[in-house]
């Protein structure tokens, strides 16, 4: 039987896509990351940096901050221990002398293809309820809202209070939409 919490956040949530998006990343980033730390002794964001360019071949930290969402110096701190560590390497670009193009090492890719199917076996485990047709469907659906991601994610605004400025303030919020106590 369900809990019912985890029923009016399932069926009568008006936030039921970021619900069930970030309760299912939770039941996957968790086990696997701390798997990847225990295993390689990696960070997420130095582990994000191996998986990008296990996909791709040849990126740049612009590339890999821009699809990861994790913030350049963040990354920037995970290149450079990766580079350290010996698993990518880097190298300068022709025509930009400030970014550099990253690729695995043998090492880095040897990580990649142990861990990868830990990865992909704990998503099948995740959909396993779903049939391959209904998989492709669910591919299908959130490679469109991620592509348009674009068109409605302005973190820099939101961080700053200024996004869209639709929101309503909950009664009993004060200007800056904290709660006050007591109320």
């Amino acid at each position: 039987m369900l809990d019912p919490v985890t029923r009016a956040r399932l069926w009568g949530n008006p936030c039921w896509f970021a619900f069930r998006f970030n309760y299912l990343a939770k039941f996957y980033n968790v086990p696997l990351y701390g798997w990847v730390r225990r295993r390689y002794g990696l960070t997420r964001p130095e582990y994000i940096v191996v998986h990008g360019l296990g996909l791709c071949e040849c990126a740049t930290a612009r590339d890999l901050s821009v699809s990861y969402g994790f913030p350049k110096n963040t990354l920037s701190r995970a290149i450079h221990n990766l580079v350290r560590r010996g698993l990518i390497e880097r190298a300068a670009r022709k025509d930009d002398r400030r970014s550099f193009h990253l690729r695995l090492t043998a090492q880095g890719r040897a990580v990649y293809e142990e861990a990868l199917p830990f990865f992909v076996q704990m998503q099948d485990d995740m959909l396993r309820a779903l049939t391959p047709i209904e998989r492709e469907r669910l591919s299908v659906l959130l490679a469109k809202v991620v592509l348009d991601t674009i068109a409605w994610s302005p973190p820099r605004d939101f961080i700053a209070g200024k996004w869209r400025g639709t929101a309503k303030r909950p009664s009993g919020a004060d200007a800056r939409g904290t709660m006050v106590a007591g109320e």
